[in-house]
């Protein structure tokens, strides 16, 4: 029978942010293309309309998340995982490519991108070993190897089609889980120079338009026409909307598409052009809302697993958040990561409603272990 206190603990608070966003988003899309559209430079069905309907089937997908006992991702954990492994070697081999990546499976009139499902693959898988294995003097590197190889391996698969902006979020989710279960400090030490040097060698393997895109960073305006177009455009959007903003649909950047990829990466300068510096905060009062409200369902989950995957899907959308914001903002180099909830692209949207699906279940389910 259908347990009434299910319906007592539900996280109505968590469902409430993450639908404003969500609707702010659609609204935020809206004004994003409406240039496009009037121009007759966008064809077919309109993005606000296709991230409409992925949000419906997001919001089934996130209720079918949250019915079942999230139990059941401990037990099948490692099946999820290597379904994603599996995706994203058919990606390789059969992916569609779109300008230069090969990143999407195309399934009839959709196109999904396997990458995205890993930033709920990974955290389930790592989840469960490091709730078996917990240490309360720390993890060493001789029980980190497994961990390790679960991470590095989806991330080398996702930065070959190429795509370093989710293989980066990847890692990164991977490395806040590892640092909140505890490592053991000379295996902290060693991980971090290993890492360093990782970093420094892998500037050697990186395709060229990504070493432009780091060159940028440090100085846009070398190639202010070329390469630092997005962040200068970006960065003068954002200027440009002040302290209260210029209106809804009144943002001269992204009207007069001067502003790139304005319903993807540079959302965020749409946004800010629009409602200024006090809506800019407001949007990252709410995300920052999502995220401690997840921290503070891993806190009160009354065993480990529900603990330590709460705080990697958290740590999902902090990241994103982060990169994505830092992106617009001239703070980081343009890594293509979308902004949660906000940005275009289905396969981004449909995953975050799963993981905030994840953490209602785990947060109306907490009554049913003991401390």
């Amino acid at each position: 029978m259908f347990d009434r206190r299910l319906v007592q603990h539900f996280d109505w608070g968590l469902l409430g942010l993450t639908l404003v966003l969500v609707g702010a988003g659609i609204f935020t899309l809206y004004s994003a293309v409406n240039a496009s559209a009037i121009a007759g430079r966008a064809p077919g069905p309109p993005v606000y309309l296709k991230q409409l309907y992925w949000f419906f089937l997001g919001l089934v997908a996130m209720v079918g998340a949250f019915l079942f006992n999230y139990k059941w991702l401990y037990r099948f954990g490692g099946l999820i995982y290597t379904a994603c492994i599996a995706l994203l070697v058919l990606v390789l081999i059969a992916g569609k490519e779109v300008s230069g990546s090969q990143r999407w499976l195309t399934f009839g009139p959709v196109s999904f991108q396997p990458s995205e499902m890993l930033k709920i693959a990974l955290p389930i898988v790592l989840a469960r070993y490091f709730s078996d294995q917990v240490s309360a003097e720390g993890f060493e590197l001789k029980n980190l190897w497994k961990p390790i190889f679960w991470s590095l391996l989806p991330f080398l698969l996702i930065a070959n089609q190429p795509d370093l902006g989710t293989g980066l979020v990847v890692l990164l989710i991977a490395g806040s889980m590892t640092v909140f279960v505890k490592i053991e400090r000379r295996t902290l030490i060693f991980l971090g120079g290993v890492g360093g040097l990782m970093a420094s060698v892998a500037w050697f393997f990186l395709k060229e338009y990504q070493k432009q895109r780091i060159a940028i960073f440090v100085n846009p305006g070398q190639d202010p026409l070329g390469a630092g177009y997005h962040i200068i455009q970006s960065k003068i959007a954002v200027g440009s909307g002040m302290f209260w903003g210029k209106g809804f649909l009144e943002g001269t950047q992204n009207a007069l598409s001067f502003l790139p990829e304005q319903h993807t990466d540079f959302i965020f300068s749409v946004l800010a052009e629009e409602w200024g510096f006090l809506g800019s905060a407001l949007f990252i009062l709410l995300y920052m809302g999502i995220i401690v409200w997840g921290l503070s369902i891993a806190i009160r989950s009354k065993e480990p697993f529900g603990t330590v995957l709460a705080v990697g899907i958290t740590s999902m959308m902090f990241w994103q958040v982060v990169i994505n914001v830092g992106m617009a903002l001239g703070l980081l180099p343009v890594v293509g990561v979308p902004l949660p909830l906000i940005s275009y692209g289905g396969s981004s949207l449909l995953v975050t409603l799963i993981g905030v699906g994840i953490l209602l279940n785990i947060s109306m389910r907490r009554f049913m272990f003991k401390s």
